[in-house]
């Protein structure tokens, strides 16, 4: 007798079995935990601090968010390399708001999401209902966010305004996950804003994705359009909405960041898009589409940035160490998907 096939989340799976998202999931928690552990037990107390885990969350919470738009963009079968200058052009616009036009926090927050709903709007109908490829749309939007942020302002600055520094202060301190210093003094461990504002979005995404009617859509557009039409679904208003919701998210991506570096720039979050996929790969969202999990994604933004931290602490600061070893991280998640690809063949 023939197993027993159920369609869970877009993906097929064995009835009773591990479906392809949870076991790419389970891979990335396993492969991060492994390597912090190592790093802890090899290079001692950069790594035993709570605070040195809480750093990588400070430093990398817009991130947390960029990378989870893009899963939704990827799950969807698409892809979206705007987000990086996008998060500069938020920073420049809000600097420029507070500082030179007498702005508020509150305005410059509308300005951010106005920013990444415009985008979205304008992307999204683009890929959605003229049918063009994401990543010709997303590369337009790209050099059009580049321009953009040098004609708001060419320079870099940093923000005075007293509203936006007392923002910019705010700690928000763990319980019971200090630490003693040289001193003898206990220094309590804490996380930026930020981070609270990225955990959200990992948590709504993750409910959205799980038990909400459009995330079900995303999965069954990512893994067979033609099904998904013939199931009822719109495809292209599926579509749409993915790179609405991930421009979005990267306007408050870019919010965060500029809470956490404080000044306009240029060359803010150079990159960024490129951090942005690989975390998404690395935790477990597939390029064919269909499969993929923020919390995964959120798992791989820590895995991403452990590797780079392990590397200099082992003294290898020069830059192409630091994108070998990115490199062959990637290259190693992509084998474990094309697995994972060829498992989920036989199964149909």
């Amino acid at each position: 007798m023939a197993p027993k096939i159920a369609v869970k989340d877009g993906r097929l799976a064995k009835r009773g079995g591990m479906s392809d998202t949870n076991l790419l999931l389970t891979i990335t928690i396993v492969v991060f935990l492994l390597m912090y552990v190592l790093a802890v037990v090899v290079l001692g107390a950069g790594f035993r601090k709570p605070q040195a885990f809480f750093n990588i969350l400070n430093e990398n919470a817009a991130l947390i968010i960029l990378s989870c738009g893009m899963s939704i963009v990827m799950i969807t079968g698409g892809i979206d390399i705007s987000v990086g200058t996008l998060t500069a052009l938020v920073c420049m616009s809000c600097a420029v708001h507070l500082d030179y036009k007498g702005g508020s926090v509150f305005t410059a927050l509308l300005i951010a999401l106005g920013i990444g709903v415009a985008f979205g709007l304008v992307q999204g109908f683009l890929v959605a209902y003229l049918d063009i490829q994401p990543f010709i749309v997303s590369l337009a939007g790209m050099f059009f966010a580049k321009g953009m942020t040098t004609i708001v302002n060419s320079t870099q600055f940093n923000v005075a305004h007293e509203g936006f520094q007392a923002l910019k202060a705010i700690r928000v301190y763990v319980p019971g996950m200090g630490s003693i210093n040289k001193r003898g003094i206990y220094v309590p461990a804490y996380v930026e804003p930020g981070v609270v504002i990225a955990i959200l979005v990992v948590i709504l995404l993750f409910v959205l994705l799980k038990w909400g009617k459009l995330g079900r859509s995303f999965y069954a557009v990512g893994g067979n359009a033609a099904s998904a039409n013939m199931l009822g679904i719109n495809v292209k208003k599926t579509k749409f909405l993915a790179h609405l919701l991930c421009s979005t998210l990267a306007g408050i991506g870019g919010f965060v960041y500029f809470m956490h570096v404080g000044s306009g720039s240029p060359s803010h979050a150079a990159g960024a898009e490129m951090n942005a996929i690989a975390s998404s790969i690395i935790g477990g969202t597939m390029l064919t589409g269909g499969v993929g999990n923020v919390v995964g994604t959120f798992f791989g933004v820590l895995s991403l940035n452990t590797i780079k931290n392990i590397v200099a602490s082992l003294g290898l600061d020069e830059a192409w160490w630091t994108n070998i070893t990115v490199a062959a991280m990637i290259c190693l998640f992509l084998v474990i998907q094309s697995v994972v690809l060829m498992r989920k063949n036989e199964k149909k």
